[in-house]
């Protein structure tokens, strides 16, 4: 992972310092990427910037600090630093869109169609989208139109099945559908496996080979 925030608003919220400690990282990730010959770096962007009680400034009627126009703004131009970086190395920084019913609430990037817009607006070859399976599926499921929908921008793919998240097979998503899909396509590229396993130990790890072997359509 080239960058991780979940809980503060380190991208929509304009503040040169942080952002330069962001810069800093990413930086710094170049080197770590290089030695393990790695080509994609995660990137989630913090949090939206919503007003709280412990803020002097807290409106008892909610809503964010900046407007969500505004903070889509900042997180464009600070994407576009970062990918200003990892450009000449040819290293591609992707955004995970996050689920905000299970795991992940009050995110900033939290849907697919988010992101796409991110990386149309950021137009470089170094930042596309994460397009993690698992996450969506909460989010909104229609996973096959979401693939389509944004797919000239996807780099990197997870997996994980729902509810859950364990191997495919355990829950409600027809993966056999979606790698079909998916390898229709012609995609090249990895598919993370970003799920636990339903079962400990080496039966767990057999159960885990054993559903990939069942919905492999590549």
């Amino acid at each position: 992972m080239a960058y991780g925030s979940f809980d503060k608003p380190t991208f929509v919220r304009k503040d040169e310092a942080g952002w330069k400690e962001i810069e800093q990282v990413v930086a710094e990730s170049v080197d770590v990427a290089r030695r393990v010959r790695a080509r994609w770096m995660t990137v989630v962007p913090g949090s939206v910037d919503q007003q709280h009680k412990d803020d002097p400034k807290w409106n008892p009627y909610g809503g964010p600090r900046l407007s969500e126009n505004h903070q889509t703004a900042n997180a464009i131009e600070l994407l576009r630093r970062l990918s200003a970086r990892l450009e000449p190395h040819k290293l591609v920084m992707v955004l995970e869109p996050l689920n905000w019913q299970t795991n992940h609430g009050g995110v900033f990037l939290r849907s697919t169609d988010q992101a796409y817009a991110l990386c149309k607006a950021v137009n470089s070859p170094s930042c596309k989208i994460l397009f993690d399976l698992y996450h969506q599926q909460i989010s909104g499921g229609n996973l096959i139109p979401g693939l389509d929908a944004c797919w000239d921008e996807i780099a990197y793919i997870q997996s994980g099945d729902n509810p859950g998240r364990k191997e495919p097979g355990t829950g409600e998503v027809n993966y056999r559908n979606v790698f079909g899909h998916i390898a229709k396509k012609g995609y090249k590229g990895v598919i993370g496996m970003e799920h636990g396993n339903s079962k400990p130990g080496m039966d767990g790890e057999r159960a885990v080979i054993e559903a990939y072997r069942a919905v492999d359509t590549f």
